[in-house]
């Protein structure tokens, strides 16, 4: 039903899609999670064609609507902040979007939509003295006045107290199942998502994969200064393992700038010295690159090279500020926190089984 292929688009110097692609099913809802920054608002802009990729194609229903103009692709959108036209009344915002009809099948379709949405008694009611709920259910009535073939949702229930979120998000997911619509809908809400989606998809993941590269120590060391060491008592970004035998740094670039960088170096894991074991040291992202999912990359290409030699273990030394990354990816976390000397931060020790 929905295709996207190879969507790219740039704001000023910073990549905001780089070479998305998705496709969604008739009937599918997906939901699209991942950190603010990662081009999930961009995305549906672009779907809907609010905005113009630089590069790349949408396609609905077999047809190429890259060039075709928002109110012709057949679909509808519905944003964080409802965009409700203050200057008509509920029914005339559900109608808005009407057009070739006759008043009289205008009245009635805006009828169904009420109706369908729980709003039948508020036709001539004035949108600015709505409650939050029913402002909701406004924006999704007349997203859906022209039968769209694919409707967007972009956080469509922030803001709303958690009684009134989760009855609305169950409502309008028999509302979406029963029309038999094909959604994408973006959330910061994994829970959200995961009760209301029929696949999840972090949008980091639709990006074009970025190339890891094995470095030599030199390379590496100013990025490391730059990101592990701003801020803290030590200078000296360099570790006495960097060239110990088997220790592989890896790194991603950016044209010709490097803007991740990790090593791994064998080294027994401190709680069982029995296993071979890989340490995982100077995980260090570019500032301006963070949150869009480097680390990821560098961890999986890691990983795999800890495949590769039969490790049993993979640990590190992890900033308490890191933890998150590295539960979400499997590591479990061991013993009290600590602190490191050349840092002065909070740490603890993570470990992930690799082989059995």
């Amino acid at each position: 039903m929905l295709r996207i292929v190879d969507l790219t688009i740039h704001y000023a110097d910073e990549v905001i899609l780089d070479a998305v692609s998705l496709e969604v099913g008739t009937g599918e809802v997906v939901s699209l999670v991942g950190p603010s920054g990662e081009g999930k608002t961009t995305l549906l802009r672009v779907i809907a064609g609010i905005e113009r990729a630089e590069s790349g194609s949408v396609f609905v229903d077999g047809r190429d609507v890259t060039a075709v103009p928002t109110f012709k692709r057949g679909i509808g959108l519905v944003f964080q902040d409802n965009q409700l036209f203050p200057h008509l009344n509920v029914a005339e915002n559900v109608a808005y979007g009407l057009r070739g009809l006759s008043k009289n099948q205008k009245s009635q379709r805006v009828s169904e939509l009420l109706q369908l949405v729980g709003l039948a008694d508020l036709a001539t009611r004035d949108v600015a003295v709505l409650s939050g709920g029913e402002a909701k259910r406004v924006a999704v009535a007349r997203s859906l006045a022209t039968n769209p073939k694919v409707l967007l949702l972009d956080e469509p229930l922030s803001g709303l107290d958690t009684q009134l979120h989760d009855r609305l998000l169950s409502d309008l997911a028999q509302l979406l199942a029963q029309r038999n619509t094909t959604v994408v809908h973006v959330t910061h809400d994994r829970q959200e998502a995961e009760s209301f989606a029929d696949r999840i998809v972090d949008i980091r993941s639709l990006h074009r994969t970025p190339t890891v590269v094995q470095l030599p120590t030199e390379a590496i060391l100013p990025l490391r200064m730059a990101v592990l060491r701003d801020g803290t008592p030590s200078q000296d970004p360099t570790y006495t393992q960097d060239n110990a035998p088997g220790c592989v740094h890896l790194g991603i670039f950016d044209s010709d700038t490097l803007v991740a960088c990790s090593s791994w170096i064998p080294q027994e894991w401190p709680l069982d010295d029995s296993k071979s074991a890989i340490q995982l040291k100077g995980m260090a992202v570019a500032k301006h690159k963070q949150s869009h999912g480097l680390g990821a990359h560098l961890l999986e290409a890691g990983i795999k090279h800890a495949v590769a030699h039969n490790t049993h273990f993979v640990w590190a030394r992890a900033r308490d500020s890191a933890l998150n990354f590295y539960t979400r990816n499997g590591f479990h976390v061991y013993g009290e926190q600590f602190v490191d000397e050349a840092t002065g931060m909070a740490h603890h020790l993570v470990m992930k089984t690799i082989t059995p």
